[in-house]
């Protein structure tokens, strides 16, 4: 499958601040791809090479097939670029705003406010299809902006931050939006803080420190490193530390007593221990539901994302 974007050893900076280092990776069609990082670790920077408004110093970048160094506009015309935060024009409606930017790719007219009409309700913006911009709020910006986004029918699809300021039901709406763009075959970046959203929506990953995409190998080793599960007994702790506490974990320690009790911990109602793996979380579940416990919870603390990326982090300095 032909990548819809790829990146070799793409680096750029700002007089003495190198702000991308050494980036390669691949998006494919057909799957949203999680593009993680700390604050400061290139990944905006890096979304603007791809999207062609920043030219690197070295490396190549191709989407679906174009280089957008020189081809800049055959590679817009194939992607969707979302900023943070993309400014609107105030003075126009939304839906004005959308033909406008359809008309700016060179669409028809018709075709334009054909397509304007279809994007307000994708977007969940009907009740505002005619207000102004300058009325709508940081999170009705952040859809317009990714209508805008969508006006051309992109192949591919380049988001920095799309849920930033939208409300928990338009960030419902936004990941089943973006996992139908990708059943549809377009290829989705997306870079956000929110990694528990990334979580529900990401097919892979791609991770960034300090300038640089980290390799394969290396993820892959953070990855398997174990993780605290978090356990909700029935007849389990209270919200203070107490008899009732100290009894659910001698319990918890009897049936497990290859589990060390010094790193089982209790947070609030729930009982937190690391394992390995799947497997041996299995069967510590297996163990405790065999030893009588009724279990209410039982599941990871932490998503693979986030579990990656502070396993990542505690690593330090090294390269």
């Amino acid at each position: 499958m032909t990548p819809g974007i790829e990146a070799t050893a793409v680096r750029r900076s700002f007089a003495d601040v190198h702000a991308v280092r050494d980036a390669t990776l691949q998006a494919l069609p057909g799957r949203v791809t999680a593009l993680v990082g700390p604050n400061g670790s290139g990944k905006t920077t890096l979304l603007l090479m791809l999207a062609s408004l920043l030219r690197p110093d070295g490396g190549t970048i191709r989407i679906d097939g174009v280089d957008p160094v020189a081809d800049p506009g055959g590679a817009r015309a194939r992607l969707g670029w979302m900023p943070d935060a993309l400014g609107a024009w105030p003075s126009l409606t939304v839906r004005e705003t959308l033909v406008t930017t359809g008309r700016l790719y060179r669409m028809p007219r018709e075709a334009a406010a054909s397509r304007a009409a279809a994007l307000i309700g994708q977007v969940g913006l009907d009740e505002l299809a005619d207000a102004p911009a300058r009325v709508l709020s940081r999170g009705q910006k952040q859809r317009l902006g990714l209508a805008r986004a969508l006006v051309h029918d992109p192949r591919v699809l380049l988001l920095d931050e799309p849920a930033s300021g939208l409300d928990p039901r338009a960030r419902i709406d936004l990941r089943h939006l973006l996992r139908r763009l990708a059943a549809d075959g377009r290829t989705i970046l997306v870079s956000s803080h929110v990694l528990a959203e990334l979580e529900e929506i990401a097919d892979d990953a791609v991770f960034m420190l300090r300038g640089e995409t980290v390799g394969a190998e290396r993820v892959a080793a953070a990855a398997t490193r174990s993780r605290d599960w978090r356990v909700r007994l029935l007849d389990g702790p209270g919200e203070t530390f107490g008899a009732e506490t100290s009894a659910a974990l001698a319990r918890v320690a009897a049936a497990l007593p290859d589990l060390d009790p010094a790193v089982v911990r209790v947070d609030r109602r729930d009982i937190l221990m690391p394992f390995a793996s799947e497997d041996e979380a299995a069967s510590a579940l297996s163990r405790l539901i065999a030893a009588g416990e009724r279990i209410v919870e039982f599941a990871p603390a932490t998503g693979e994302l986030e579990r990656t990326f502070l396993d990542l982090g505690d690593e330090g300095s090294a390269p």
